[in-house]
């Protein structure tokens, strides 16, 4: 039976965390606040759990999940050619909105879906969300909604689209913004925007002005 724990309450938010982090370790499934919306969330690193969880969502293979970190650093042991305009962009825009496509380590044993040699990784502007990530480690992490259906800003829709799927809810009230991160690819020689979401392709020129916007 699914657990729901009220981060808003200390004690039941350091249980939740733990139980989370628990549940992780077993393959199973947690829904997490993140500064977006709720994400329904997995460890990265089995096939498995990843699995379940786009089934759970009733999404495909070819919609591969996004990575959440705790920590910028852990990028150092996820990613490769990294580019110093990508580490620009996460020095002035992480934690927060903004989701980075780059190449992985070719020495990862995970399968995200098919991802083609990359990931999709972002800090979360949560603390709720960046504790477990600390605790756990990188996450699989994808919005929390059936496939087709709306990103759910607040624990209850989130629980009434996934219902036993997830193991553990972690309820941190509803989310600052319904409003999708912003996606840029960093794996070429210049960066370019695939989805401009809380952050427009103005705020990002700021820091890397030679990106490029997908047609």
């Amino acid at each position: 039976m699914a657990r729901r724990y009220d981060c808003t309450d200390s004690t039941d938010r350091k249980t939740g965390l733990r139980e989370a982090a628990s549940a992780v370790r077993r393959g199973e499934l947690v829904v997490l606040p993140t500064d977006t919306v709720y994400g329904v969330g997995a460890d990265a690193f089995s096939p498995d759990a990843v699995g379940d969880l786009l089934e759970a969502k009733g999404r495909g293979r070819n919609m591969p999940s996004p990575v959440l970190v705790g920590s910028p650093n852990t990028l150092h042991g996820l990613v490769t050619d990294f580019p110093e305009s990508a580490w620009e962009l996460v020095d002035a825009f992480w934690p927060g909105a903004l989701t980075l496509v780059a190449r992985h380590q070719p020495s990862l044993t995970w399968d995200l879906g098919d991802s083609r040699g990359t990931v999709a990784v972002r800090m979360p502007l949560h603390p709720v969300a960046i504790e477990l990530l600390k605790e756990f480690g990188p996450m699989a992490v994808s919005s929390a909604n059936l496939s087709g259906h709306p990103a759910p800003q607040d624990c209850d829709a989130a629980q009434e689209m996934l219902g036993e799927s997830v193991a553990v809810y972690l309820d941190g009230g509803p989310t600052p913004d319904s409003v999708p991160s912003s996606i840029v690819d960093v794996t070429g020689k210049t960066p370019v925007l695939l989805r401009a979401g809380a952050l427009s392709a103005e705020e990002l020129r700021k820091v890397v002005p030679d990106m490029e916007v997908a047609s």
